[in-house]
């Protein structure tokens, strides 16, 4: 019998499934049921010793004897700092030892509690990972928890071998084994470009023998998605590949993702049971949940090196390794691979979907300043650079965009979008214009971008202001607020008017469609620079409009 220590049990069953064959235990109540579990466990083999300071090195002696991982437990207080010196010989020596310690409930830690102080990253900076599991209450607190213990397990064998801190917060009461079996644990295998890179290839060869297969490729610089554009059409050939405009540097119209998921609900004909993520983020929170909610039996993430996202949360496999080297491993093992049924449901889903948008006439709206923006792009062949703030405006651009959208998706914040814009403006000046599509919150908090000596004339921008933060009224159940408006959507009647006059910006405005579409001319067409078009809508009509439009499919 086991643990009743959810999180104890986790680890437990993740230590045998990585072929952890060896743990030194040292004595003490807190980490008694970690101790117990390791233990009974069959597939490891315990060696007690007393003398934390002794037990650190005893482990690393055994990792030095058979070059394989090896634990060490602790109970909680000074018993883990007894370890330090072990862990700075094993980080030197890249020797895979892995710390496990016992540690109190959080809500006791500096509060004169017996045997607590701040354990969690106590051993760094001579540890490759450090983690710190919760008692999980909920599915999602059990997928946070087997995800730290798979990024640390994953970590112990990086660079030839390194020493990891998996640290286990435990409540009482300590001493209740009624558990029959260990969980079957979600165990994560963890491969590298380069260094696995056989490896790879038979992945990527698993991958292409199921049924349903989807790429889905986030954020993405135009350098890689253009030294990939012939592997990512190979791999279209025989797989659904989504990709936002973030990840698409083809001049073709933007995929309706969110459209078509719109469409078919809950169908699971469309749920792929291969999956590949590459690349950082993506916009669609719809997308996102529905990969959440798909159960693949192969789902790979590509992660940067010392990177460990675990997305959708359902990964089997990862690969550290730069997006183009991997997009080409797989797309070389295409050849031969037929097209699936899988690829044809899709596409006409693509189809039908972007033949409802063709014709979509949104109402006086954001979304139709940036519907027209973009078909003057292609009526007038601009071919500029384009930059787009978050929130609403890169959804909108999302939609209506058949160019490369660059936009700060690291963090999603809205500081710091026009900056940016300015500052790609600056050292491409000579070269090519520069085009931001930004929010009225996001632009005018950053409106400092424009007291700029260097300011460029080839900068301009389309301010979208709707006198607020535009994304809150598509929030269901924030209208029950109210202080929606005046305190969360940061309501306000401030123009750009005068900001333009003080940086002599050329400035056009407009508050109907007519305007619209003869300020968009003058945007496109004017002749000194730097020029800003502001398009003053409503709140209540921008979200009709959306509503309107994702009605229609």
């Amino acid at each position: 019998m086991y643990s009743n220590k959810e999180n104890v049990n986790i680890l437990t069953a993740l230590l045998v499934k990585e072929r952890v064959k060896k743990a030194v235990v040292c004595p003490g109540s807190r980490n008694s049921p970690i101790v117990h579990n390791l233990c009974a466990c069959p597939d490891i083999e315990c060696y007690p010793v007393t003398d934390e300071r002794s037990a650190g090195f005893v482990a690393l002696g055994m990792t030095l004897a058979d070059n394989e991982p090896v634990a060490v437990c602790v109970t909680s207080g000074s018993a883990l700092l007894n370890l330090a010196p072990a862990v700075a010989e094993a980080f030197y020596q890249k020797r895979p030892l892995i710390i496990i310690s016992a540690d109190r409930p959080v809500q006791w830690i500096d509060q004169q509690d017996g045997q607590t102080l701040q354990q969690h990253r106590a051993l760094e900076p001579n540890v490759r990972k450090s983690v710190t599991l919760p008692e999980p209450h909920n599915e999602e607190e059990r997928w946070y928890c087997n995800r730290l213990v798979n990024e640390a397990l994953n970590a112990v064998r990086l660079n030839d071998g390194s020493p990891v801190h998996i640290n286990v917060s435990i409540s009482e009461p300590l001493f209740e084994y009624d558990v029959p079996k260990l969980p079957d644990e979600r165990n994560i295998f963890m491969l590298h470009a380069t260094t696995d890179s056989i490896c790879v290839y038979e992945m990527a060869a698993d991958f292409f023998r199921g049924k349903k297969l989807m790429f889905v490729l986030g954020q993405l610089t135009p350098e890689v998605v253009g030294n990939s554009l012939e592997a990512i059409e190979a791999l279209k050939k025989v797989a659904v590949v989504l990709q936002e405009k973030l990840a698409d540097d083809s001049i073709c119209p933007a995929q309706p993702i969110d459209e078509v998921l719109k469409m078919i609900g809950d169908d699971e004909a469309y749920r792929p049971d291969h999956l590949i993520y590459i690349g950082g983020t993506i916009v669609s929170k719809r997308l996102r949940q529905f990969l959440r909610e798909c159960k693949c039996k192969m789902s790979i993430v590509v992660n940067g090196i010392d990177e460990f996202c675990d997305t959708f949360m359902h990964t089997t496999d990862m690969i550290q390794g730069l997006p183009e080297d991997v997009i080409g491993i797989f797309a070389n093992e295409t050849e031969g691979v037929k097209k699936r049924d899988f690829v044809t449901l899709w596409d006409k889903a693509f189809d039908k979907a972007l033949a409802i948008r063709k014709t979509f006439k949104p109402r006086f709206s954001q979304m139709l300043a940036v519907k027209a923006f973009h078909e003057k792009m292609r009526e007038e062949a601009v071919d500029g650079e384009l930059f787009y703030g978050n929130s609403s405006a890169v959804r909108l651009g999302n939609i209506f965009s058949d160019q490369y959208i660059y936009v700060n998706r690291g963090v999603n914040g809205i500081e710091g979008s026009l900056s940016t814009a300015v500052g790609y403006a600056i050292a491409h000046q000579e070269e090519e214009d520069v085009y931001c599509v930004i929010g009225d919150l996001s632009f005018f908090y950053d409106q400092n971008a424009l007291w700029n000596e260097s300011l460029p004339p080839n900068l301009s921008i389309l301010l979208l202001n709707n006198g607020g933060g535009g994304i809150f009224h598509q929030l269901p159940g924030l209208e029950r607020s109210p202080y929606r408006d005046s305190a969360i959507a940061a309501q306000h009647t401030t123009s750009a008017e005068g900001i333009c006059q003080t940086h002599d910006i050329v400035y056009f405005s407009a508050r109907n469609e007519e305007e619209l579409y003869k300020n968009l001319d003058k945007l496109f067409n004017s002749e000194e620079g730097p020029v800003l078009l502001e398009v003053f809508t409503n709140t209540k009509e921008d979200t009709q409009a959306l509503k309107d439009y994702y009605q229609a499919f």
